[in-house]
């Protein structure tokens, strides 16, 4: 029978993060992955010279739990312009930040996207979350975001054609029933940092996570059926530990570890093939009049070359599972409407429908769940913290805080930027 330090159940990132954290320790780890790479919900396929991320995913590199985790450089991370296009009846128009773009300031007081007053009081809503790190934000109450935005006078077009398409596309859902807790800590994020993408795709970043860990301390194929106290097993093998880190994706890892599974927010991705590209500008797509299921669209080979050799590849998003004909049929006549372009000779080359895209998010919202299951088992994911690769990244690491301190080992303080949401981490 093997025996190590710790085993961890699932190469996502939380589950890399945390065998990061404790090899670093000088802990004996090694992470079993049931599928055949690493990365969890986190992966990129290569199709005829085109990178498909197994979902539309952005990296922000303001994510405070990056730093000393992650070497952004060498991701060779290509930026999004820091904005958004709305589309709508009469036309497009861009809404874009203006400390960095100061050349679409006009464009920005346009009426369609909501009233100068109500782009100053989100300003205004925005400027609160910046200092003192997370603490201003997790003092006040939380509610669904939608009401607190519409308490802070962010409203009109602004809500109804940017913010709410906007969010639909990063929270999964299109109700505003989400934390504003949440929201605000993303809302802070964007304000710090820009999305981007890693020239090689996503799967770049656990890419990078896994070749940081000892050689052979990364086994994929291995599925696991049962976890004991010092046991894993899988489907040909036994393994002995003294602790077991459950990382895997949330509905398994719940149920491998018997704890309430969570609920979770499906989308789709659709991948098109352009021969050209229908924009001059690296920005997402909104619909601000929702003409269709489209909630967001990107040309992500403009952002990033690399993303499809020969033409142009877009990539939509789509609330919930869909896989069906008329599904794809509306959203290519919505890109359409979109972009502002003929789209019936793009070629639609992938479809992904995630059921289990990320957890929900929902008010009051309780981050910092706790982490050990007793008898030497702990459990880490986004669904624990935050549905973000910034909360996967720091559940992998309080989860290994939490076990070095049972092995007896110090560690060094857990500060990952968000501090101020440390009411409910209690290990």
């Amino acid at each position: 029978m093997q025996r190590h330090d710790v085993v961890v159940i699932g190469a996502g990132l939380a589950g890399l993060a945390c065998a990061t954290h404790l090899t670093r320790a000088g802990v004996d780890v090694v992470v079993l992955e049931a599928s055949d790479a690493v990365g969890g919900r986190v992966r990129t396929d290569m199709v005829d010279q085109m990178l498909l991320d197994r979902g539309f995913q952005l990296l922000n590199p303001a994510y405070p739990a990056l730093a000393g985790v992650v070497d952004l450089d060498a991701l060779s991370l290509c930026s999004f312009e820091a904005g958004v296009v709305i589309a709508y009846e009469q036309g497009r128009t861009v809404l874009a930040d203006p400390r960095r773009s100061f050349a679409d300031l006009a464009a920005s007081c346009d009426r369609a996207t909501g009233t100068v007053r109500s782009k100053l009081r989100l300003a205004r809503y925005v400027a609160r979350t910046l200092p003192h790190g997370g603490r201003r934000i997790a003092d006040r109450p939380d509610v669904p975001y939608g009401r607190a935005l519409a308490e802070a006078g962010v409203e009109g077009y602004l809500s109804q054609r940017v913010l709410f398409p906007f969010l639909a596309g990063v929270l999964g859902e299109d109700r505003q029933e989400s934390s504003r807790v949440f929201v605000d800590l993303l809302l802070r994020t964007f304000a710090r940092g820009i999305p981007a993408l890693p020239t090689g795709g996503m799967q770049s970043l656990p890419n990078q996570l896994a070749r940081g860990l000892p050689a052979g301390a990364v086994a994929t194929g291995q599925r696991v059926v049962r976890v004991r106290p010092g046991r894993v097993r899988t489907a040909d093998a036994e393994l002995a530990a003294s602790c077991v880190v459950i990382a895997a994706d949330p509905e398994t890892g719940t149920q491998l570890a018997g704890l309430p599974t969570p609920q979770m927010r499906a989308l789709t991705t659709f991948y098109h093939r352009a021969a050209i590209s229908p924009t001059s500008r690296k920005l997402l797509h909104i619909d601000g009049d929702r003409r269709g299921p489209v909630v967001n669209s990107a040309v992500v080979s403009d952002v990033s070359p690399q993303y499809c050799v020969s033409g142009a590849l877009i990539a939509t998003t789509v609330l919930g599972s869909h896989t069906d004909a008329a599904t794809a049929n509306a959203v290519q006549a919505q890109l359409a409407l979109i972009y502002g372009v003929d789209t019936s000779r793009w070629e639609l080359v992938a479809t992904y429908a995630i059921p289990h895209a990320l957890p929900a998010m929902l008010s009051p919202l309780m981050p910092r769940q706790s982490v050990a299951c007793g008898d030497g088992v702990y459990i880490a994911g986004d669904h624990r913290d935050t549905a973000s690769i910034q909360g996967a990244l720091v559940s992998g690491h309080r989860t290994a805080v939490a076990v070095l301190g049972q092995l007896g080992i110090a560690s060094p303080p857990l500060d990952n930027g968000w501090s101020g949401l440390t009411m409910n981490d209690q290990g």
